[in-house]
């Protein structure tokens, strides 16, 4: 089985410049304090065992990351707001953090390759659970980037729908963009899905906005308990849904009753709200109840949610306590 993360890794404060090299970098405006961080989170993601890394998502969390940079947001005072048209930003705001990522697991370990590189196939059909090793892209999905902001100005506050659909179209560029960085897979966060203030439809036209034309494989990560929505949610047009299964055991019921084998299933088998360490056996059998669901060939293995919360060391013996886990198949 393959193995992933949901994304984001515990990280301190940026980091100051320490070495002569990054002190030069520093006097001449060019050091960047956040890679050191995204090299720890992929070095320990690496070091884990786990199949599919992530950058870490170092430089903020998954709403603030897009709105100070997407032209028509501002985040200001902690808040996320729209003032004006939302348009595709003009370089990608991902991409270079992405190919760092990809340069630093190749270094910590010659099974990673970029998508250029891969046989995506093995990312789809039954050749889901073979050897793979890949880094992916994370995008905030739309939905939830203007269900989590003010609107002030240019849109008329009662038309999400509109706000929506031009948010797909500017994070379509970011999806093509991270794509040519070398990434295995697209991920797209929508955790607004499941709180009952989200117009599915309207979130469903807007992901397949993003994902029309793109070559390689798109999951949707959606937590929070997702019974009442999981039969609408394996409707949208991406290859992958992804939930927690760890700390909500009522997704599972949700899962015997709607999945029909057509999609494939990221499945949070480990319990990110809570510091303590998962116990194995734990683990082992939570997956024993996904694979009777849905078939080993159709599941990949994940963290409940993004991990920022915790502390590195609990971080990393999570994920540990994961792939050891999928020894045990």
């Amino acid at each position: 089985m393959l193995t992933t993360v949901v994304g984001s890794y515990p990280v301190s404060d940026p980091c100051v410049p320490e070495s002569i090299s990054s002190k030069i970098s520093n006097f001449l405006g060019v050091y960047d304090p956040y890679i050191p961080l995204l090299e720890l989170a992929v070095k320990d993601q690496v070091t884990a065992g786990v199949d599919i890394i992530s950058d870490g998502q170092i430089r903020g969390d998954m709403i603030e990351v897009f709105a100070r940079h997407l032209p028509g947001m501002v985040f200001k005072d902690n808040t996320s707001k729209i003032f004006d048209k939302i348009k595709p930003a003009n370089h990608s705001l991902g991409g270079n953090d992405l190919k760092h990522a990809i340069k630093t697991a190749q270094k910590t370990s010659s099974d990673f390759l970029d998508s250029t590189k891969l046989d995506i196939n093995l990312l789809v059909g039954n050749n889901f659970n073979k050897n793979f090793k890949g880094v992916k892209g994370i995008i905030t999905g739309p939905t939830t980037l203007v269900l989590s902001s003010r609107v002030e100005g240019f849109y008329n506050r009662d038309k999400k729908e509109k706000i929506i659909m031009d948010m797909a179209m500017a994070l379509k560029r970011e999806a093509y963009s991270l794509q040519e960085a070398g990434a295995a897979i697209i991920q797209i966060d929508e955790p607004y899905l499941s709180t009952g203030v989200a117009d599915l439809k309207t979130a469903k036209n807007a992901i397949k906005i993003i994902t029309d034309n793109l070559s390689i494989p798109v999951s949707m990560h959606v937590c929070g308990d997702i019974g009442d929505i999981f039969k609408d949610i394996l409707k949208f047009s991406v290859q992958i849904i992804d939930c927690e299964f760890a700390g909500l055991p009522n997704n599972i019921k949700a899962l015997e009753q709607e999945y029909g084998g057509s999609k494939k299933i990221g499945f949070g088998c480990i319990d990110t709200k809570v510091e303590d360490v998962d116990e194995l056996d734990h683990v082992v059998n939570l997956i024993k109840k996904g694979v009777d669901i849905v078939g080993e060939e159709n599941i990949m293995l994940d963290p409940d949610c993004g991990m920022r919360m915790l502390s590195r060391d609990v971080a990393l013996l999570k994920l540990k306590k994961m792939t050891e886990a999928v020894g045990w198949f």
